[in-house]
């Protein structure tokens, strides 16, 4: 079936009714491993020159899912099979909770964007951690770390360096998430006193074998801040940064979307992310790795990143609004624009446009 005719069937659906059954779709596509690989074959194309190796692992591509997608890791397999380089699932926390009521997603075609407020539902990291420990995974595959909505955020460390200890045996990275509008007052452990300790916290869980540790930051930080987390990421040792996280801000009110409560994510989001990753990069330097999320919808989008010194790139909204087929056109149109540009290779991509 046309892609645009599926997606005006699932757009007449809620959208979190269309996402459930998209991933249904997906978990049963990646159980067969004939069906996997047939349409990893059709749809992946197979370009040496996306290839990179980055904080200890390699990617045959840099273009990966963002969290938020398969929060349990339900359909890791069948995510791979569309042609992703790698996939991060969550967001977890130490225990399963609903989150917010519904309904919590909330789509915005005509601004290519989505509302939600959906507060980490998910069915604890135990059982994330068992699904991840029997799925197909060709390309590394993140956990991304939140906290109970209903813990203290005096002990929010706590609750982090437990998610870590269950995910850190079947995840190949981790991340701490500290920015999501959705579960009150989280964003507040952004700030560099309650962030360091916290960081320090998770860094004491993550021994023998160690895993890359990576922290995600929201667009709605001031230059300011932004800079202030960087300084404390660095400080902690940690392996990398993505920027960002959705954002309470809202560039008009005319798409009723738009005046719904939660974090936004799209097209909207994309210039104050790229504003943001590259004020990590003057910030860093080469001292953590960037993996660049918001508004990243073709491969010019992730030229324009991994040129601005990102050295993988995290797709959530790009797909729902383009496809299956979304990742294998990303893929091949950011090769051509690399040949075009004259860089053999990812590496010689990165970082090459200095600001």
């Amino acid at each position: 079936m046309p892609w645009r005719l599926l997606r005006a069937i699932l757009f007449r659906l809620p959208a979190e009714t269309a996402h459930a059954f998209g991933l249904l779709v997906l978990a049963a596509a990646g159980r067969g491993r004939w069906m996997r690989s047939r349409l990893r074959r059709r749809i992946a194309p197979s370009l040496p020159e996306l290839g990179c190796t980055r904080f200890g692992l390699a990617f045959e591509n840099p273009i990966g899912l963002a969290a938020g997608f398969d929060k349990d890791a339900r359909a890791v397999g069948g995510l791979f099979a569309l042609g992703f380089g790698f996939v991060e699932v969550g967001t977890v926390t130490p225990r399963p909770q609903p989150g917010n009521p519904r309904p919590r997603l909330f789509r915005a075609p005509g601004d290519h964007a989505l509302v939600n407020r959906m507060g980490f539902p998910n069915r604890g990291v135990e059982e994330t951690a068992s699904r991840l420990s029997r799925a197909w995974r060709p390309g590394p595959v993140g956990v991304n770390l939140g906290k109970n909505k209903d813990t203290l955020q005096g002990e929010a460390a706590e609750d982090y360096a437990a998610a870590f200890r269950i995910a850190a045996p079947v995840a190949d990275y981790l991340v701490v998430n500290v920015s999501s509008p959705n579960t009150p007052a989280l964003r507040r452990l952004q700030d560099p006193e309650l962030l360091s300790p916290l960081l320090a916290r998770v860094a004491d869980a993550n021994r023998g074998p160690r895993r890359p540790l990576l922290l995600k930051v929201s667009p709605d930080l001031t230059d300011a801040e932004l800079e202030g987390v960087v300084e404390v990421a660095t400080a902690a040792g940690i392996d990398g940064i993505i920027v960002t996280n959705t954002t309470v801000a809202r560039p008009h009110e005319r798409t009723p979307a738009f005046l719904e409560a939660g974090g936004l994510s799209g097209r909207p989001l994309s210039s104050r992310s790229l504003a943001c990753l590259r004020l990590v990069r003057r910030k860093a330097g080469d001292r953590l790795s960037i993996l660049a999320a918001g508004g990243i919808f073709d491969g010019h989008d992730a030229f324009e990143r991994l040129r601005a010194g990102a050295c993988l790139v995290q797709v959530y909204t790009g797909l729902v609004y383009g496809g299956p087929l979304t990742i294998g056109r990303m893929c091949r149109a950011l090769a051509d624009q690399m040949k075009h540009a004259g860089f053999r290779s990812l590496d010689e991509l990165i970082g090459s446009q200095r600001t």
